[in-house]
């Protein structure tokens, strides 16, 4: 997975996206790996959610039967706070076997990042805050007297 998130040991400013401004020294090299391509095709019910099916390819485009095809399937779950995305693979060997696995896969998926979900929560309940590093109760340096 990519990320932009600053290295906070490093002395370099951090990169402004609001005026697209600042050091990227810190960012990844991006680039796509030729030997892990794989087409990509879209099912939906137009319903419940998508199913995608990855196919390997060559860095020609042609198939690649050494690598599996793989299956993902792609719903929402309707929360408090708005949709919540969920993705999940979907163990099969074929369409049919990936539209019937959905709903087991699914719920593995829902499971899986309400547990994320949850250890994130407890992480956050769980961090220390330090005085004088602005995490005062109106957001300055944590004392009560001006």
């Amino acid at each position: 997975m990519l990320s932009l998130a600053p290295d906070r040991a490093s002395s370099e400013p951090d990169f402004d996206f609001e005026t697209m401004e600042g050091t990227m020294a810190q960012a990844p090299d991006i680039q796509i790996s030729p030997e892990q391509l794989y087409k990509e095709e879209t099912f939906t019910d137009r319903q419940v959610g998508t199913i995608q099916r990855l196919t390997p390819v060559d860095a020609e485009g042609n198939l690649d039967p050494a690598r599996p095809i793989l299956f993902v399937g792609q719903t929402q779950v309707l929360t408090p706070a708005g949709a919540l995305p969920i993705s999940f693979e979907i163990e099969a060997t074929n369409l049919a076997e990936a539209a019937a696995g959905f709903g087991p896969a699914a719920q593995k998926g829902l499971e899986d990042t309400m547990r994320r979900l949850e250890e994130m929560r407890r992480d956050q309940a769980s961090s220390i805050i330090v005085p004088g590093t602005g995490a005062g109760p109106m957001g300055g340096d944590g004392s009560i007297m001006p």
